[in-house]
């Protein structure tokens, strides 16, 4: 297979394939632009399928970084890492010792930052090996401190994001009573579903995990449906929050949702699945643009001046980047990811 070849390649400037024998590590870290500043994204541990998916999946996700950071106006190119492997089973020490001395070896091009299957305490464990991660250092919060899990940061995003489509789209301020299907309930899934309960919404979900079912039915008087049954359900705001290109031709004849707002990366299996939303009626909240908020966390603790003001408001100016795109897709008739592309590289290739 040809890695240059791949329609997902996108011109990027940097691809490393990592190998360690005596770990098992088997990763890639994808540098793809760093105009403004430092690649950083998270490292994805994942049991791929193949050596291919992996591939599509780190170059997707290091091009979509270039535009979160952009369209975040933050100092920061796009990179992302994956780690073929089971994080449950597979995760060792040595593994991650390995991974961290490949971050190394690039020399401050890319930032590791936790992902689907990593977490603070990798990070933490990997900074005795390299000087190149993120997301490791406790911040202020309004009840104490948190660590530097930049989660609750992405959930509070995508949050601000919902309204922002809800607005849009249903001409309404307020999210009482609205009916929203989330998809995923990891660390920002769970989060964001809280805050929408907390906000008056009623609630569906999902996971392919038992666990967070059983927690979000209890805490948060959740409906738990089963995971194929999360795209045709009745409600307001479909929100994908687990992997990628879950937005396709099986799924978008299912939805019945007027709004496609959530934290997962990549929701879009091909570019052209945005169009068929708009077609079909249905607003989609750009993923990279709605779930911006992790790597601005990231990015502020990097800049050493952390203040938990400047970063709520550089939080929820998401909301203005959202009504932005949306007030431009109507005007020029187009998809809201194709005006969000647009305004990104306009940042980042100037």
């Amino acid at each position: 297979m040809s890695v240059f070849s791949l329609s997902d390649f996108a011109d990027h400037e940097q691809v490393v394939f990592c190998s360690d024998e005596k770990s098992g590590l088997k990763a890639i870290i994808a540098v793809h632009n760093s105009n403004l500043g430092p690649a950083l994204g998270g490292c994805r541990m994942w049991p791929y399928a193949s050596e291919e998916e992996a591939i599509r999946d780190v170059l997707r996700l290091s091009r979509g970084m270039t535009y979160k950071s952009a369209m975040a106006n933050l100092k920061l190119g796009g990179g992302k890492s994956v780690i073929i492997g089971n994080p449950r089973t597979d995760k060792t020490p040595e593994l991650l010792k390995a991974f961290a001395q490949a971050v190394e070896r690039v020399n401050g091009r890319y930032i590791a930052a936790e992902d689907s299957g990593t977490g603070v305490d990798d990070m933490k464990y990997m900074s005795q090996f390299t000087d190149h991660v993120a997301g490791i250092i406790d911040k202020p919060t309004e009840s104490g401190v948190r660590n530097g899990d930049p989660s609750p940061a992405t959930a509070y995003g995508t949050f601000v994001g919902i309204k922002a489509a809800v607005k849009e789209r249903l001409g309404r301020d307020s999210l009482a009573g609205l009916k929203v299907a989330v998809q995923g309930l990891g660390n920002v899934g769970f989060d964001l579903a809280r805050q929408l309960k907390e906000a008056g919404a009623q609630l569906w979900v999902t996971d392919i995990h038992r666990e967070p079912l059983v927690r979000a039915a209890k805490e948060i008087d959740a409906t738990v449906v089963a995971p194929d049954e999360i795209f045709g359900l009745d409600v307001d705001v479909f929100a994908p929050c687990a992997l990628g290109a879950i937005l396709n031709d099986q799924t978008i004849p299912l939805l019945k949702a007027k709004v496609v707002a959530g934290a997962a990366n990549n929701q879009l299996a091909e570019p052209r699945h945005g169009a068929a939303l708009m077609h079909k009626g249905i607003l989609y909240a750009p993923d990279y643009v709605i779930n911006a908020g992790g790597i601005i966390d990231v990015y502020y603790e990097r800049t050493c001046n952390f203040d938990r003001a400047e970063l709520k408001r550089h939080i929820e100016s998401i909301y203005d980047n959202l009504m932005e795109i949306f007030a431009r897709a109507r005007k020029e008739e187009r998809p809201t990811g194709e005006v969000a592309d647009a305004i990104a590289e306009e940042r980042f290739k100037r």
